[in-house]
């Protein structure tokens, strides 16, 4: 995460793993989520958080899953189901389930259907947010294999030369097994930047860089900008204006704009929806996929391989003023060793929230500072 979305310590409180989990669990119980499916939500948010990708953790993402319990929006008890299906693949109806709980158990599917056949790959319609695509995808390292997640989340990116959102953020994880390095774990969105990352900019108190967002007519704004006030929706005024990765024609937007009907095909069409566009406004379509490295290779020789490829990376001498040469998944490794032991930093903002909305639901306020 940029430095810029950190947040200050003079505004963080820091609160540990467990207590925080615990605490998002009994708010998902009292949204009338089954328990093991409130216990699954809780980790796959709060593992955001731990990871450092504050943007899709508690902070920017837990009050509105409780408006969509709220407003029915998101079904508390989905009669989630296999519509269609063969030897390595699935299409799952999420029956306006929420991702944080239906994705990891496609992605067991997909794995299963991978330790039979190489791979499985399996597609989603009518689901809600999945959190941190990332997780889902690294559900597949424990079983030394490749996983791959995608999501297209609803319009609000421009294509590149238009002036009304047609496409999501639409995030690509891929995460590739190692033997002694990190993990490999790429997490991008397709577009410039992640919607919540406005928001984040707006609590924190800094600038939007140069091309994250559009004018109303489409136009590029290519200097920093403070962010905007919320509308009475919560939603930026920019927040259906995004930049596809790029920002410009000349600085290669039709690439992320490509890659993000790329993912709108894998998500939506693939699956028998419609692209996020033409669809239901609530609905999000989702893709996850696991790759069984023996299948293609023998796995040790592969995890030494990517050491070995890893570490190359890392070691490339570093251009003036940057200390050192990171690769995906390695900023992340290295917060979660810190979060694990130092807590995870909330904004003030963040721990009112939590603390009003357990009160309001009555449950017990068990989230001390570490």
């Amino acid at each position: 995460m940029l430095q810029q979305f950190k947040v200050p310590e003079t505004d963080a409180i820091r609160v540990p793993l467990a207590a925080l989990e615990t605490t998002v669990q009994r708010i998902f119980a009292h949204l009338g989520v089954g328990e093991n499916e409130a216990t699954l939500a809780a980790e796959v948010l709060v593992n955001a958080d731990l990871r450092g990708v504050d943007s899709h953790g508690v902070s920017n993402q837990l009050n509105s899953y409780i408006k969509g319990y709220g407003d029915g929006s998101i079904n508390p008890l989905p009669n989630w189901k296999i519509v269609r299906e063969s030897s390595g693949t699935a299409t799952i109806d999420c029956d306006r389930g929420l991702g944080l709980m239906l994705a990891p158990k496609a992605m067991d599917i997909a794995i299963s259907k991978a330790k039979e056949v190489g791979i499985g790959m399996v597609t989603m319609r009518q689901g809600r947010h999945l959190g941190m695509a990332a997780y889902h995808a690294m559900m597949a390292l424990k079983h030394d294999m490749i996983g791959i997640c995608m999501t297209a989340p609803g319009p609000l990116v421009l294509p590149t030369f238009g002036r009304k959102a047609r496409l999501g953020t639409n995030p690509i994880a891929f995460a590739a097994p190692t033997k002694h390095e990190p993990a490999f774990v790429l997490d991008m969105a397709t577009s410039v930047i992640a919607a919540n990352k406005i928001g984040l900019a707006r609590r924190l108190g800094t600038l939007m860089e140069p091309g994250w967002v559009a004018e109303a007519d489409g136009t590029p704004i290519m200097e920093p900008a403070d962010p905007p006030p919320p509308l009475p929706d919560s939603r930026s005024r920019y927040s259906d204006r995004i930049l596809p990765l790029g920002s410009t024609r000349e600085l290669g937007s039709h690439k992320g704009y490509g890659l993000g009907v790329m993912v709108e095909i894998f998500c939506a069409v693939l699956s028998g929806a419609q692209p996020s566009t033409l669809g239901e406004a609530d609905d999000i379509e989702h893709f996850v996929g696991a790759i069984n490295v023996d299948a293609f290779t023998p796995i040790e020789e592969f995890k030494v391989m990517m050491d070995n490829f890893m570490r190359v990376l890392k070691e490339t001498p570093p251009a003036p003023e940057h200390e050192r040469v990171l690769v995906a998944g390695q900023p992340e490794a290295e917060m979660e060793l810190d979060r694990r032991k130092n807590g995870i930093p909330l904004h003030r903002e963040v721990i009112k929230f939590l603390h009003d909305t357990c009160a309001e639901m009555r449950i017990e306020w068990t989230l001390t500072p570490n």
